[in-house]
């Protein structure tokens, strides 16, 4: 039976002019629709079904963690992005050094054929070198650079990281990062103890030999410096007389296959035995200095002219390289974490969204389930009020009684 048949056979069951109980019945009634009606209507206008602790406690303290959470991801997202800038910047970096250094070792292959002008090589080095600090120094973002960094006060290490991810586990709330870590392998220049990629010192070992020499009788074992017949030739360009050259004020005898040694005039000397003779007349004998030893040099410190032997070329082509390897694995590591940064940019942006949908299915109003809803509560509204004012009328109807 209807709430309102019921409401009218009560009324019917006793008249009373004090107690009204079917406008009492239709009163209750009309403020349960109401509130109902009031309910609806803000779910619709906020688009919510849980919008308070009020309305469901579990899922409005889970939705609330997780929008707080969701605002820290948006917050890494952002600092992805810095860090990405940081990266990207470093990489563009590297990879234009490679390129010059790439230049280097050409111009060094290119100055050891014969009857090159060095010193226009040279040159042409200094301008390169000269490009290779510019590119270091500019390479910084936001007052950042992680290739020139002082490494040496780090303990030849330092750790530079950007936020990557945050995580909500059992343990907590935390923060996870990618690291990038500079070194001798990773940094170009060391600005506190040049022993970055491009700076470092390194021991370029010329050629020697070793000769025995009689001298006063006594034949002894001698380690001279050694030169190619294309050292002397470009040491002088200059001009040959057998086994005899004079190259760069020094003089010079061929002692094997491709092999010259500087020597000395042994003319009138008597305590020395004469080691060749150049078919002039001439005696000469081994110049017993000892060799110069290594040089030193960096890929930004080396120096050739026509006294730098095949040797030298040959380690510092060698330096060269080895410089240009360290640099493509660091290119290549740079682009590997740029790599990273950029899934994590879109990790984040994806989990963003799921944890967006994931709070709707918690809190979020179905529009249509309360369309409807509040259209049948503004119905049922309607006939509340109506079954009001007929249980209000009632009482009218004892006036007959006494007509």
């Amino acid at each position: 039976m209807c709430p309102i048949c019921t409401l009218f056979l009560g009324a019917a069951s006793m008249s009373s002019v004090i107690t009204n109980i079917g406008a009492m019945a239709a009163l209750k009634t009309l403020r349960a629709i109401s509130s109902d009606l009031e309910e609806s209507q803000a779910r619709l206008s906020a688009g919510m079904r849980v919008g308070t602790a009020s309305d469901n406690a579990a899922y409005w303290s889970i939705a609330t963690t997780m929008r707080s959470d969701n605002m820290g991801l948006s917050t890494v997202s952002d600092a992805l992005g810095l860090g990405a800038a940081k990266v990207d910047t470093a990489y563009t970096g590297m990879e234009s050094a490679v390129e010059v250094v790439k230049e280097i070792k050409a111009k060094l292959i290119a100055a050891t054929e014969d009857g090159v002008d060095r010193d226009k090589i040279q040159e042409e080095l200094s301008q390169l070198q000269d490009q290779l600090l510019s590119i270091a120094q500019s390479a910084s973002f936001n007052g950042e650079n992680w290739l020139q960094a002082d490494i040496t006060a780090a303990g030849g290490t330092d750790t530079k990281s950007v936020v990557g991810s945050l995580v909500r586990d059992d343990s907590g709330v935390r923060v996870q990062r990618v690291n990038y870590e500079l070194s001798s392998s990773t940094v170009l220049f060391d600005t506190g103890g040049d022993i970055g990629i491009l700076d470092a010192q390194h021991a370029i070992e010329g050629s020697t030999v070793t000769l025995q020499v009689n001298v006063d009788g006594v034949v002894s074992a001698y380690t001279v410096d050694a030169f190619t017949t294309d050292d002397v030739i470009g040491i002088a360009g200059g001009a040959f007389d057998g086994d005899y050259a004079n190259a760069g004020g020094n003089d010079y005898v061929k002692i094997a296959e491709d092999t010259w040694v500087r020597a000395v005039d042994q003319s009138g000397v008597t305590n020395q035995e004469v080691a060749y003779e150049d078919g002039t007349g001439a005696l000469w004998a081994v110049d017993l200095t000892p060799p110069a030893g290594a040089i030193t040099a960096s890929v930004v410190g080396l120096t050739i002219n026509n006294s730098t032997t095949a040797a030298q070329f040959d380690g510092l082509v060698q330096m060269v390289d080895d410089a240009l390897m360290l640099m493509t694995s660091a290119a290549a590591h740079l682009g590997s974490v740029g790599m990273r940064i950029d899934l994590q940019i879109d990790f984040i942006d994806e989990l963003s969204d799921s944890i967006d949908r994931g709070i709707g299915l918690l809190v979020d109003a179905d529009m249509n389930e309360e369309s409807t809803r509040l259209k049948a509560l503004q119905t049922q509204q309607q006939l509340a009020i109506q079954s009001l004012s007929i249980a209000n009328s009632s009482p009218e109807v004892l006036l007959q009684l006494y007509r």
